[in-house]
């Protein structure tokens, strides 16, 4: 129990650490970080229960008004911004990353951790963050699709990274992959 406790806060804790690299905020109001790899990492390394607990700590501390995400910024005004959606999201595709880590135990780590970040990095996050920058911008789905689609490319290094990191993690210390045990 101890070390599950330990394990959430050092995830929420790298997961606000992500958000300082590269920390560029565009026009669009979303900004590029490297956040939502640790999302992916959450799920899954952590597994679905853990990894989503993990996030959603990190989600109430910026709600709590710590300056957590890119560009220092926190509190309940994050909620009324183009990024909604994606905070909102962050919790769920980590769980959704873990729970698709735990079903492919028959795959290879690193191609199960591929799977998993792709579904729930990109495909469960975008879903949520594009109905928030949808309806906090009044934008059409294709517009928004316009705007965010430029953000996928970098997110599926981010996948090929969460696959690569969970790989290397389970081949150094497999007792530490909780998504596998």
């Amino acid at each position: 129990m101890e070390r599950s406790v330990a394990l959430v806060a050092v995830f929420a804790a790298l997961i606000a650490a992500l958000g300082l690299v590269p920390n560029l905020m565009l026009a669009s109001g979303v900004p590029i970080t490297a956040q939502s790899l640790g999302v992916m990492l959450c799920g899954t390394v952590l597994g679905a229960k853990r990894g989503g607990m993990a996030v959603l700590l990190f989600v109430v501390l910026v709600a709590l008004g710590l300056p957590l995400l890119a560009g220092g910024r926190g509190g309940l005004g994050v909620f009324a911004s183009p990024t909604v959606g994606f905070i909102i999201g962050f919790p769920i595709a980590a769980f959704t990353a873990g729970f698709v880590m735990e079903q492919t135990r028959n795959l290879p780590v690193g191609w199960a951790a591929g799977i998993a970040a792709a579904i729930g990095g990109i495909l469960v996050l975008y879903s949520f963050g594009m109905i928030g920058f949808m309806m906090m911008l009044q934008k059409s789905f294709a517009e928004a699709f316009v705007v965010l689609g430029w953000y996928i490319p970098g997110d599926v290094i981010k996948v090929v990274l969460a696959g690569l990191i969970t790989a290397a993690l389970a081949r150094a210390r497999p007792a530490s992959v909780l998504s596998r045990l």
